[in-house]
């Protein structure tokens, strides 16, 4: 069960819809022709309505270009959304030229295309869009036509009160941008290691299924395929000591043997019938879980103890899940990476609860990532012995692995163990009914 690379599933290149820009733009054109109105109707100050109209005018026409010349559902280049944005920017400084510059309160919408990049678009070409927003925020500050204001009281303020709105500009940019990023980027990775483990589930889903067919299909056919064996054998000695001085007899093993012959495919067109209800090889018992869990791993040079315990009750047998058996089986798998020359597997249930517990004599798990195992693409712990190699985990896949069981109803922690002692700790807890009756993997991800 090998860990999933983060890199299988996230993307290189993000695209945003030609839509959402435009739907932005057309936002932009309708709240500055609103602006513009209230400023030079309603408060009566001198505004220079026509350059002013002329470029959200063009700002328009070029909106209608390209909703006319373009399927807006298409996904722009990274590129091509960028110098859309850009192009907001520059409008934006145009408008604000014409009408104060940063006396303008409207200078602070500069944020709002750096904003848009931060959430779509290559932290390159956000910071490049950002750095266009401060220069012309800059160049702003010492060249622009005055505010429109009343003309017998101008309203005139000091150097310093501008240069204190050009710096909240650019923190604002920087921070928010920042802050908007990282948010953004967290969600995208959890999307992705979302979409890993749906991946996996079916993966594993599809491997239990073959093996559940595989079972029962050597459990039905042993049967017919024995007497087969044995009637052949005996026509076979028959046939070498008698001739064919016996043909009745020799007559009737044959139609038994083709009688058997038509129950094995009468057995296999039913097998290709099973529905994963009711198919007799669905459950499992505690113990066989924790069996077929560790078989794959006891070639690699590292002990693996296995321990089951019971208190009172009958064993519990739960779903054949190829969500538990894909989770169990990673963390034993990355168990068995680190340790250094045993793991222990164990397992124990009472009337209430079901618990496995996984531990390692390795190098245990660095504290700073231990708070945070349950993130995605979270850096991995490192085997001090073997830094030559490189071998390191805690990665997608204990998350998938994490993930996996918590949907089957189990509370999973890690810990390590407590000096002198070293290595990391699995506990693995289910409630009692949540394990006997986990839900098949089509019910889980329905």
């Amino acid at each position: 069960m090998p860990d999933v690379a983060a890199s299988d599933f996230r993307h290189p290149r993000r695209y945003v819809r030609l839509d959402t820009i435009l739907r932005l733009r057309w936002l932009a054109a309708l709240g500055q022709l609103a602006a513009i109105f209230v400023v030079a109707q309603g408060l009566q100050f001198d505004l220079p309505i026509i350059p002013c109209v002329v470029i959200v005018g063009l700002s328009s026409l070029l909106n209608l270009v390209l909703q006319v010349s373009f399927n807006p559902m298409q996904r722009l280049e990274p590129r091509h959304a960028a110098a859309l944005l850009a192009l907001n920017i520059a409008e934006l400084a145009v408008l604000l030229f014409f009408t104060g510059g940063l006396q303008n309160p409207f200078s602070y919408l500069f944020l709002a295309p750096v904003l848009i990049s931060a959430t779509a678009l290559p932290t390159r070409m956000t910071m490049a869009l950002g750095g266009f927003a401060v220069a012309c925020a800059t160049v702003l500050g010492f060249t622009h036509l005055p505010l429109p204001w009343d003309a017998s009281n101008p309203l005139i303020l000091p150097p310093i009160y501008l240069i204190g709105v050009w710096l909240s500009i650019v923190l604002a940019i920087g921070v928010t941008s920042l802050y908007t990023f990282q948010v953004t980027e967290q969600a995208r990775k959890l999307s992705d290691a979302l979409a890993a483990t749906e991946l996996v589930l079916t993966r594993e889903q599809h491997l239990t299924q073959i093996d559940g067919l595989a079972a029962a299909a050597a459990h039905e056919l042993g049967t017919p395929l024995s007497t087969i064996f044995l009637i052949s054998r005996e026509l076979e000695k028959a046939l070498q000591e008698n001739g064919a001085q016996e043909p009745q007899r020799l007559a009737g093993d044959l139609r038994i043997v083709r009688e058997q012959a038509q129950r094995c495919r009468d057995i296999l067109a039913k097998i290709a019938q099973l529905s994963s209800s009711g198919a007799p090889f669905d459950r499992m018992p505690l113990s066989t879980l924790i069996e077929e869990t560790v078989a794959p791993h006891r070639d690699f040079g590292i002990d693996i103890k296995t321990r089951i315990e019971a208190a009172g009750d009958h064993e519990p047998v739960g779903i054949r899940n190829p969500a538990i058996l894909y989770g169990v089986g990673n963390i034993l798998e990355n168990a068995v990476d680190f340790a250094r020359s045993a793991v222990e597997v164990n397992a124990w249930w009472s009337k209430d609860s079901v618990e496995i517990v996984i531990a390692d004599d390795g190098p245990g798990i660095v504290p700073d990532i231990l708070k945070r195992i349950g993130e995605p693409y979270l850096s991995r712990r490192r085997n001090v012995g073997d830094a030559q190699s490189g071998r390191t985990g805690l990665g997608l896949g204990i998350f998938i692995a994490r993930t996996l069981l918590e949907r089957t109803g189990a509370r999973v922690s890690f810990k390590n163990r407590t000096f002198p002692d070293h290595g990391a700790v699995v506990r693995i807890v289910w409630p009692r009914i949540r394990f006997e009756t986990a839900k098949t993997i089509a019910e889980t991800t329905g």
